[in-house]
């Protein structure tokens, strides 16, 4: 399995995985805010992105020290200044999401206050990588398929698994 705490296995993936290492490299994103454990999760890293798949970038922020996380963000001058900032509430928690564009590649910041192993995205990420691994091209396919038909991932890997509730189920993996 990649280090998917590291960028470095972009370096060696398929053409849309190259290009996310260079934009994030050429922005030096996890240099500039590497206080904050980021990690690339989501669907590029494990090679079901669908066109307009975002690269969702996870920190671990304390949000008692939001201003903090928003001035090292907009500091590393690739953020626009005009960017949206939320504030939603996820299993009773408040976080911070971030949403722009990066070059052609949709950015999604979530910060949690928790370190970003923990998080609910790079946990699915790496279950979901497993079983990618298990069960074969195939079956890649068919999430890639239920992904063009814009059901979300977790919900894709319910369907071909029949989960009941793949949002929980698939930490189980």
């Amino acid at each position: 399995m990649p280090d998917f705490t590291r960028i470095d296995y972009l370096k060696n993936g398929n053409e849309r995985q190259r290009r996310a290492y260079e934009v994030l490299s050429k922005h030096h994103i996890f240099e500039k805010l590497k206080e904050y454990s980021p990690i690339l999760a989501g669907t590029i890293p494990i090679g079901i992105d669908i066109e307009g798949s975002d690269l969702d970038l996870i920190f671990e922020v304390d949000l008692r020290f939001e201003e903090d996380f928003l001035d090292d963000l907009m500091f590393s001058r690739f953020i626009p200044h005009d960017v949206d900032v939320k504030y939603p509430m996820v299993n009773g928690e408040k976080c911070i999401t971030l949403n722009f564009m990066l070059e052609e590649f949709p950015i999604e910041i979530f910060g949690q206050n928790r370190p970003t192993t923990q998080q609910n995205a790079y946990l699915h990420m790496v279950a979901e990588h497993k079983i990618l691994q298990e069960k074969g091209e195939e079956f890649k396919q068919e999430i890639i398929e239920l992904k063009k038909q814009g059901i979300k991932t977790e919900p894709a890997f319910g369907i071909l698994l029949g989960l009941e509730n793949p949002y929980e189920d698939l930490l189980k993996f």
